[in-house]
């Protein structure tokens, strides 16, 4: 008896042991030393290694996307050397815009050239981003047509409420407001609350029957809503239904979540695609993050998602920096492998890591 009493308790020691010392392990993720470590380490590891597609993507948005990371980077650091890469990025292409005129992606640079001009205030370094929407705004078309697919509004808008913000000029919001809206009423789905990727995918169903919503086309939208929410001034007309956006998106994901704390490429039919996704996953987590800073999103209520996002996106940081499991560029959900990477999905993650920081210091 005396044998089974001690037994018993040595179990029940070791169990006690190792859950406090697994809730330590989960404490650490969310210091700020392990923060800004694992911003610095994924952040290094892609400006070493830049994924080089073909010659377009110098130029593209994929890269754009990294740098609005790099930038957060620098923010939360203030470590010169990430805003020393930014500008020697943007200097490469002498501060300007891509070559398509009207396509959104092509726009997506504006927002690294605009913070740098928030430090610096260079009229160089916003001047050829400010004549193209300026050019834009002259010949504007409704937002279905020049912002037809969903990434669009992650990649133009935030660069026009940069550029009010910078200029003191509202026209800039107000093509914003009416692209953007445009765009809104055209591809979300109101029962879903969540946004196709294009009107291809109306009436695509998965092969479970359900419809078609792919995880990094919507987190694009939610982190290009925060991005205009971070600008847009409150009294702005609009402001109440950018918030009231993010908020009935960020209860659609919450549903979704799935166990590891990641998303699926395809939001309503994990088995579509039954991998985890880490690019739409960074941004979710991105989104609802800032959502909780200010006071938009309800903690008590989403504080345990973006607790099991952290913790599943760094499952996939390997140590040297590499983050797994980014989708390769597309327009659906698609079939992922671990080794898959992509300077997006270093950028959304180094976008969620900085209001983690802010999180973590609250």
């Amino acid at each position: 008896m005396k044998r089974s009493t001690y037994c018993l308790g040595l179990f029940m020691l070791l169990l006690i042991s190792t859950t406090a010392w697994c809730q330590k392990k989960d404490q650490d993720l969310f210091s700020r030393t392990f923060i800004t470590s694992q911003m610095k380490k994924v952040c290094d590891w892609q400006l070493n290694n830049p994924v080089t597609i073909n010659e377009k993507n110098e130029n593209d948005w994929a890269r754009a996307a990294f740098y609005t990371g790099v930038m957060a980077t620098y923010q939360t650091t203030q470590d010169e050397k990430y805003l020393k890469a930014a500008i020697a990025w943007s200097e490469s292409f002498d501060w300007k815009l891509a070559k398509r005129f009207r396509h959104a992606d092509d726009h997506a640079k504006g927002q690294t050239y605009l913070e740098i001009y928030t430090l610096k205030k260079d009229p160089k370094m916003i001047e050829d981003t400010q004549n193209t929407f300026d050019s834009l705004i002259l010949t504007a078309k409704p937002g279905r047509e020049d912002w037809w697919w969903c990434d669009a509004l992650y990649m133009a808008p935030p660069v026009l409420a940069r550029l009010a913000a910078a200029t003191g000029d509202t026209k800039y919001l107000n093509y914003l407001n009416t692209m953007f809206w445009d765009t809104y009423d055209f591809l979300y789905d109101k029962e879903e609350n969540l946004f196709y990727r294009d009107k291809s995918y109306f009436n695509k169903k998965t092969p479970s029957g359900k419809k078609t919503f792919w995880a990094r086309g919507n987190g694009w939208v939610m982190g290009g809503t925060v991005r205009v929410l971070q600008y847009l001034p409150k009294d702005n007309q609009e402001y109440s239904r950018y918030v009231t956006l993010l908020q009935t998106m960020a209860a659609s994901v919450k549903k979704i979540q799935s166990k590891d704390g990641l998303w699926r490429p395809s939001l309503l039919d994990e088995n579509e695609v039954p991998h985890p996704e880490t690019s739409g996953s960074a941004f979710f987590c991105y989104a609802l993050t800032w959502g909780i800073n200010n006071g938009i999103l309800d903690k008590k209520e989403y504080l345990p998602v973006v607790q099991k996002a952290w913790k599943g996106l760094n499952t996939y940081v390997t140590p040297e920096g590499k983050l797994q499991w980014v989708q390769p560029i597309g327009a659906a959900p698609d079939k992922v492998t671990i080794d898959n990477n992509q300077e997006y999905g270093s950028g959304a993650y180094l976008l969620a890591a900085s209001e983690l920081y802010k999180l973590s210091k609250k």
